[in-house]
């Protein structure tokens, strides 16, 4: 420590202090001093603050570093940084390392303090012999803090000019504090910082990341010819980048090798065979981003840093966030399993092409943890629309990086509608007569606020013209039949089912509320994979709905340990009436509309969803174990998936049981490869034994000409239901049909 003298100041601060008032006051010193600055007439120029005005303490951010995001098994994902920085201490540095820099920087930084007088001499010397200004006289401390302060001011950029620009200002600020940080840190400690922090070209931060970017190796394991190519480009990264200039990268290597020489740090025999050396290059290319993710896990990095950023567990304020996520240095365990990421993959890649006319997209979340195990895409993850690049993620919500209004779910929906009426009460054995189209007036349904959802006439049809009969729930869930699940709706009541549906996990993709509205069980609201996978998870885990989450566990640079956003669950129906919609669920892949879904090794349920016009079609199905949606379809939402080729095969239309089934059915198949298999809990589901309608309920054959009265009396024979609520009424407007099977 400097030892004090009258008035409070050691002798570094007093010489400082001269140095100081002699800029201010524009004498000689201020050429002694500053030769740069004096040899470029800027003493009249610049801002120049006192001495004793600047505050007494140099604030030292922490070190910007890189962020790695790892799976749930400890494997990488992905490294995220602005500055491609790892901190590592002194010990980790090849000695070489240590006396190369201070070498070629500063020879006599262990003899002096903050400032060096005979550097400053010397300096001057070498300016005037050469009529230019060929050396300078900063330290290797003051070096730091200019450092720190470029290191402050992150990605602004009129920060880092201010931080950089040739003032007499910013020169008696490094002054005042490099003495602080001599009072403060050992020498050690100043050289492991400013090796640390300093830029060394290439991207690279710190030695730690410039050892890694130029030889493929640790800092700790740098030889000597290796080091002092590292230390010679701190003078100027691109004038000296040997990728660039291996010419000049050389010359300037060697010149540390005959400095480090010069100074005794090595002989002049050792010197002389590391200059004889090649440069001995072995680029390792910057590996940065979500763009870099393994297994196509893009999507599903960049899902965690919006979840990062939108969660106050990482910072009160969304700048808080910011500033953390961008500071780095943090470990973050995610829920991603790579077998079941590299399944998704591998199952959207076999069915889908990225150049196809659409799109598929894949979420997979465990029941009664909320993890999401996987995400993936057929598009893949990068910024270049001429290779079908994107960086919109189709398995989330808008909020979170995905489309603008998510994908109209289509008849998927229609599960919730089953478990609100079996929650209200109603019988599976419940049974409706239909032709293959009704109509309905909109009036007989109200929202939550009591309201009508409209006055004209709505006229739902089935996919096939041949689906006309009388239904029970389970037979109408296996076939679709849409016909019947708006007449189910209306008796179960549109609040209820939406609510139903907002409890087990549905919400819209754009974040407004659900539209009530009579096409509600046919799906006609948009939502995203993810949510989709969520709520289905809900009848997985026996009614109760787990909130989706992507984040196990985040560790700082420190080795703090941050609390990490949990799943909240929460019961959204009874046991039974979940364990019955199983069931019933589970007819729809054994002899329903997704028969192609069927796993051969374990109990598996879902439901295809297909929406008007063929332009999204969807498979949600799940085990007890695993619950996964699957999406194909446009992602602007326009193409009508008729007669159009996907992954190299022609399909007439694109159904849900006819191209997301299979791909469910081969995602979940590697999935859950070795995962033990798990039965549904066994529950009795009725199954009703309706008598033959005696009228189809489509009213007459030339309903377009004379408004379709029903023919052939009540089709309803099981309940009572008034003659205006099927058939009648005028060919009105009303909502889309939605759901198609």
């Amino acid at each position: 420590m400097a030892s004090k003298r009258a008035g409070g100041l050691s002798m570094p601060q007093q010489v400082a202090r001269f140095i100081g008032v002699s800029v201010l006051a524009g004498a000689v010193t201020a050429g002694i001093a500053l030769p740069g600055f004096g040899l470029m007439g800027l003493a009249a120029k610049g801002s120049v603050e006192g001495f004793d005005e600047l505050p007494a303490k140099l604030k030292r951010p922490p070190l910007s570093q890189r962020t790695t995001i790892l799976d749930n098994e400890g494997g990488e994902i992905a490294k995220i940084y602005t500055r491609d920085r790892t901190v590592v201490d002194i010990t980790q540095m090849s000695r070489f390392m240590q006396q190369a820099i201070v070498a070629i920087e500063d020879s006599r930084f262990y003899e002096h303090g903050a400032v060096d007088l005979k550097g400053v001499l010397r300096a001057m010397n070498e300016n005037a012999q050469s009529g230019q200004i060929s050396e300078g006289a900063s330290t290797l401390t003051q070096q730091y803090v200019k450092n720190v302060f470029i290191e402050a001011a992150g990605n602004d950029q009129d920060a880092v000019a201010a931080a950089t620009q040739q003032t007499i200002g910013r020169k008696i600020r490094e002054l005042k504090y490099a003495i602080q940080i001599e009072e403060e840190l050992t020498k050690k400690q100043i050289l492991e910082n400013y090796l640390n922090i300093t830029y060394f070209g290439q991207g690279a931060y710190g030695v730690e990341a410039a050892a890694q970017r130029f030889f493929s190796k640790p800092a700790k394991d740098l030889e000597l010819h290796e080091a002092a190519l590292i230390a010679g480009l701190v003078q100027s990264p691109s004038y000296y980048d040997p990728t660039v200039s291996p010419d000049r990268a050389e010359q300037r290597r060697n010149s540390v090798l005959k400095r480090m020489a010069d100074v005794g740090d090595v002989t002049r025999e050792e010197a002389k065979t590391a200059a004889e050396q090649d440069l001995g290059l072995k680029m390792s290319q910057p590996q940065e981003g979500c763009i870099t993710a393994v297994n196509g896990a893009g999507f599903f990095c960049d899902y965690v840093q919006e979840v990062f950023l939108s969660s106050p567990a990482f910072g009160k304020t969304p700048q808080d966030r910011r500033e953390r996520w961008y500071r780095g240095g943090l470990t973050i365990r995610t829920t991603l399993d790579p077998q079941a990421q590299t399944s998704v993959q591998d199952a959207i890649a076999a069915r889908v092409d990225q150049g196809d006319e659409v799109a598929s997209a894949m979420t997979v979340v465990e029941p009664g943890t909320g993890k999401i195990l996987s995400m993936g895409q057929s598009r893949p993850y990068g910024t270049r629309p001429a290779e079908h690049e994107t960086t919109l993620n189709l398995s989330v919500d808008h909020d979170m990086g995905g489309p603008q209004n998510g994908y109209q779910v289509g008849s998927t929906f229609k599960a919730f509608t089953t478990a609100a009426a079996l929650e209200k009460g109603i019988s599976p054995t419940q049974t409706f007569s239909t032709g293959s189209e009704i109509e309905i007036n909109q009036d007989r349904f109200r929202d939550c606020k009591g309201n009508s959802v409209g006055s004209s006439v709505y006229s739902p049809q089935n996919e096939l013209e041949s689906e006309k009969g009388t239904w029970d729930m389970s037979s109408a869930l296996a076939k679709s039949i849409n016909t019947y699940f708006v007449l189910l709706q209306e008796k179960v009541g549109v609040c209820e089912t939406t609510r139903m549906a907002e409890k087990a996990g549905f919400h819209r993709a754009d974040g407004k509320a659900v539209e009530q509205v009579a096409s509600l069980t046919l799906g006609t609201n948009g939502a995203s994979p993810l949510t989709m996978a969520g709520a289905y998870a809900t009848f997985a885990n026996r009614g109760v709905h787990c909130t989706p989450v992507a984040i196990e566990a985040v560790t700082g640079a420190k080795g703090e340990k941050f609390d990490v956003p949990k799943t909240e669950c929460s019961r959204a129906m009874s046991e039974r009436t979940a364990d019955t919609v199983n069931k019933m669920l589970t007819g729809v892949v054994s002899g329903g509309t997704a028969t192609a879904a069927k796993l051969s090794d374990r109990d598996n349920a879902g439901k295809t969803g297909t929406t008007d016009g063929m332009k999204s079609a969807w498979f949600v199905g799940y085990t007890p174990e695993a619950s996964g949606a699957v999406w194909v379809g446009d992602v602007n939402h326009q193409v009508e998936m008729y007669d159009v080729t996907v992954g190299g095969q022609y399909f007439s239309k694109v159904c849900g049981g006819c191209l997301p089934a299979p791909l469910w059915k081969d995602a979940m198949a590697g999935t859950l490869q070795g995962v033990p298999a798990t039965p549904f809990h066994d529950v009795d589901v009725p199954r009703a034994k309706p008598d033959k309608p005696k009228g189809d309920g489509r009213g007459g054959e030339d309903r377009d000409k004379d408004g379709g009265r029903p023919g052939g009396g009540n089709p309803f024979p099981d309940i009572s239901i008034p003659p205006d609520l099927i058939g009648g009424g005028q060919n009105g407007g009303g909502w889309g049909r939605g759901g198609r099977d």
